[in-house]
């Protein structure tokens, strides 16, 4: 059971309904952790905000792929489990990609470069090397698209850490960090 509740859809603060019904539109759900965050319409507005904006980097694989190395390196199983859910249905990803992603690798050159710096920053707090930068580029990323990449990093690693703190309720196939990959 979650540590902090979920609230039903119908008790959320007023501030974050729209929010939610968006969320709901474009997903057909709200997700629990959506509805977590919508007890703060400033951290939803914040959060949809972001996510809305990042939707739009890079590619949906490799945003999946980033996501699922960080779910994985910060042992969230709620954002493993939804990663891994939208990883496979919503992105087409193999269950092997899956696996290798939570290594923090990609079977596919130019997104291992990505989804292991995008690994390398969450563990190393963005202390990378210029070899680290050199790498992107020559996997042909654009200095925006480095951008990107740790943007994406950074929002997965507030999830992560919300719903670790939350012991949020897992509502996807329920995927462990502690199982290995």
């Amino acid at each position: 059971m979650s540590r902090l509740p979920i609230p039903d859809l119908d008790a959320v603060p007023a501030a974050s309904k729209p929010i939610l019904d968006a969320v709901h539109k474009q997903l057909g759900v709200v997700p629990n952790m959506f509805r977590l965050v919508a007890s703060s319409p400033a951290a939803l507005e914040g959060f949809a905000g972001n996510n809305g904006a990042l939707s739009r980097a890079l590619d949906v694989k490799t945003r999946e792929r980033i996501a699922l190395a960080v779910a994985q390196i910060n042992g969230c199983d709620y954002c493993l489990s939804a990663h891994t859910y939208l990883g496979l249905n919503l992105a087409k990803l193999t269950p092997e990609e899956v696996a290798r992603n939570r290594r923090g690798q990609s079977g596919d050159a130019k997104a291992d470069a990505a989804v292991g710096f995008a690994a390398k920053v969450v563990r190393e707090r963005g202390q990378v090397a210029d070899a680290d930068i050199k790498t992107l580029r020559e996997a042909g990323y654009s200095d925006g698209q480095i951008v990107e990449i740790v943007a994406i990093a950074a929002e997965n690693v507030f999830t992560n850490l919300l719903n670790n703190v939350a012991r949020t309720d897992i509502d996807f196939p329920v995927v462990s960090a502690a199982d290995a990959a």
